[in-house]
């Protein structure tokens, strides 16, 4: 079985819908080889990371930066799984109330340096809060399970 892991941080009701539908979406019942794990950034650990086969990082925009939280997990696991973890399937989901632009850019810097592997389009929910981010939320958490499933990434 392989295992996805979701690291986020999710500091309002809204954010937690998405995380929520994140893990539902990974767990459709069509995907039966694949466990979802959850981590909020600030629990998720290098080893978390090192047990996975994938990893969707999911964060808010802060001042036009990923969430505190989010580098936080950086700082703690870049360099214990720098090494055992290139190519890692990384997909990345944004709740941005701006443009969402600094916060990839930031991430997209930080995963080169991993060398993981971004292998789905950087999903980037822009604005004021709209009820279809829950369903594009679901909808990146299905298609990391079952990319990994069937071994796509």
């Amino acid at each position: 079985m392989k295992q996805l892991l979701i690291v986020g941080h999710t500091p309002s009701a809204n954010t937690e819908q998405l995380r929520e539908a994140l893990v539902q979406g990974s767990q459709h019942p069509d995907i039966v080889d694949v466990a979802c794990v959850y981590k909020s950034a600030l629990d998720a650990s290098a080893e978390d990371v090192l047990a996975c086969d994938g990893i969707i990082l999911f964060t808010t925009e802060n001042l036009g930066y990923m969430s505190g939280a989010l580098k936080d997990f950086f700082d703690r696991c870049y360099y214990p799984v720098l090494e055992k973890k290139q190519g890692l399937a990384c997909a990345i989901l944004i709740r941005a109330g701006h443009d969402g632009t600094g916060t990839q850019r930031a991430l997209n810097t930080i995963l080169t340096g991993l060398r993981w592997k971004i292998v789905h389009d950087i999903v980037i929910l822009r604005g004021q809060w709209q009820s279809s981010f829950v369903a594009e939320a679901e909808e990146l958490g299905l298609h990391m399970a079952a990319g990994l499933e069937v071994g796509i990434w």
